[in-house]
């Protein structure tokens, strides 16, 4: 089981690319080179050291426990351990969760009509007391490749009509219609607003890049 590449290293252990480069970038795997064309090479032992990470991850061990495990500070009973403790915290929080949940399972207010206040108060008082609740706010924001695409292209797209169209009227116009310092000027400014166009849609595509491999994070 040698030379394998990325593809069939997904398929054969069932975690994507994504997630194969984040490991990577965590140091948690790490490939060989080809020295023939630079790319990795995937073997045995990367098979093998994926599918304990899958398997750690679906523990939910965190990824700095896996990194503790892999370099032998930490035993697998060591880690084990530790997660427990972590489990077990998770275990009361939900516990705490099922018994709000269940005390409102009887109300028959509207949402309009619930007193909010009074059971954020009571939230609070179990969080002070070292009870977690889930904040699903954070995944309220679905963040999208399509959008800033489709809004980029299109202006850009605009702005290339219309700097086709002034190269037309200048170079396939009557002679003379307008100086040529000013037609270049005027094609420097939508150039401008592209590039700034093309800037921001880079940082966006970073940030959404960075919110995935947060989510990886959960893989």
């Amino acid at each position: 089981m040698n030379h394998l590449k990325i593809n069939e290293v997904e398929a054969l252990v069932g975690i994507t690319k994504k997630n194969i480069r984040f490991y990577e970038s965590e140091g948690l795997l790490t490939p060989r080179r080809n020295s023939e064309n630079g790319y990795r090479d995937y073997g045995e032992a990367e098979v093998d050291a994926l599918r304990r990470i899958k398997l750690m991850r679906k523990l939910g061990v965190p990824l700095e426990e896996i990194r503790k495990m892999q370099s032998g500070v930490h035993t697998v009973g060591d880690g084990m351990r530790r997660h427990l403790i972590t489990l077990e915290r998770d275990r009361e929080n939900l516990e705490q969760a099922i018994r709000l949940c269940g005390g409102l399972t009887d109300c028959p207010a509207r949402l309009e009509d619930l007193d909010a206040q009074e059971l954020l108060a009571r939230m609070e008082t179990l969080e002070q007391e070292g009870a977690t609740f889930q904040n699903k706010q954070r995944s309220d924001i679905r963040v999208r490749y399509a959008a800033p695409l489709v809004i980029a292209g299109s202006m850009t797209a605009l702005l290339v009509g219309f700097m086709a169209l002034l190269g037309w009227a200048f170079f396939i116009g009557s002679p003379g219609t307008a100086p040529w310092p000013l037609v270049l000027f005027a094609m420097a400014v939508p150039l401008l607003i592209i590039a700034g166009i093309l800037a921001a849609l880079v940082q966006r595509l970073r940030e959404i890049g960075k919110g995935e491999i947060d989510d990886a994070k959960n893989y």
